[in-house]
């Protein structure tokens, strides 16, 4: 699907937005232009040149990204069906969104707050949701609750092949999460978090690298040299930085770019 977009000229941009509304019907809020030509008033009228824009409907322009998105949820999930998808691994929702330093932060009193999720959340992500699944001829539930104390809209999938739905490491709810995220937030007027999980995958993944954590801080005690993990996501970085950062005799920290940053632990020099 390609963006229709029409082409309108007058003296000023002004103008010419005023021209594309009143030609197409609808509000300057409602189009995207592009500025192809400034126009000008020449010398003493002389050579005076017209604006010129390329106008699109901001509503197609979102159908169309919607479109995309949802290409990208059907090829993450025929990736998914073509790899190992039986690990019993779980990456964090959070880790396609939030690309922050990982390093863990000790937490604080949070400051009271009360946020409320858009009530229109729930009902665009079941279905942006119900649309790729579809889309891939998988059956699957969809159960969502609001976490209003930390503005969380969770999501949860069932069916028989959450496998697939998983992927491998995590990577395809990963990428549903992510595009979820974009085709719900461009609906609702307040940003909305969007966590998506399926038979408990996300803390069996958590607590599987706090045991990796640990594991690999004893064999960089016990050879006294650094370890250096597979590459991980921000978040699953996040959660070896904290599962270590109390420990007496270790220290991490990432290197690398990504998407193969990865997190190297350190024996302590007093040590």
């Amino acid at each position: 699907m390609e963006l229709n977009t029409q082409t309108f000229e007058a003296k000023t941009v002004e103008e010419a937005i005023t021209n594309a509304t009143v030609s197409l019907g609808i509000t300057s809020d409602e189009i995207g232009y592009e500025v192809i030509e400034k126009g000008s008033s020449g010398f003493l009228g002389l050579n005076s040149k017209n604006a010129v824009i390329k106008v699109w409907k901001k509503a197609d322009e979102l159908k169309i990204e919607e479109e995309k998105a949802k290409e990208e949820a059907a090829k993450a999930v025929d990736t998914a069906s073509d790899s190992d998808s039986s690990e019993n691994v779980v990456s964090s929702s959070e880790a396609s969104v939030e690309s922050a330093d990982e390093a863990p932060v000790k937490p604080d009193k949070k400051p009271e707050r009360k946020l409320v999720v858009d009530d229109k959340a729930a009902d665009e992500a079941k279905i942006f949701l119900n649309d790729v699944f579809s889309s891939m001829n998988i059956q699957v539930e969809i159960e969502t609750s609001v976490n209003n104390e930390d503005k969380v809209l969770e999501i949860e999938l069932s069916g028989p092949e959450m496998g697939v739905i998983i992927g491998k490491r995590g990577q395809t709810l990963d990428s549903l999460q992510y595009l979820t995220s974009l085709a719900v937030n461009r609906k609702v007027e307040n940003h909305t978090r969007i966590k998506i999980d399926t038979e408990d995958y996300r803390n069996r993944r958590k607590a599987t690298l706090e045991n990796l954590a640990k594991n690999t801080a004893h064999r960089a005690k016990r050879n006294k040299s650094s370890v250096s993990l597979e590459a991980m996501n921000p978040y699953e970085r996040r959660i070896i930085h904290s599962a270590l950062q109390d420990d007496k005799y270790v220290t991490t920290h990432s290197e690398g770019e990504e998407p193969y940053r990865h997190v190297v632990v350190v024996p302590k020099k007093n040590y």
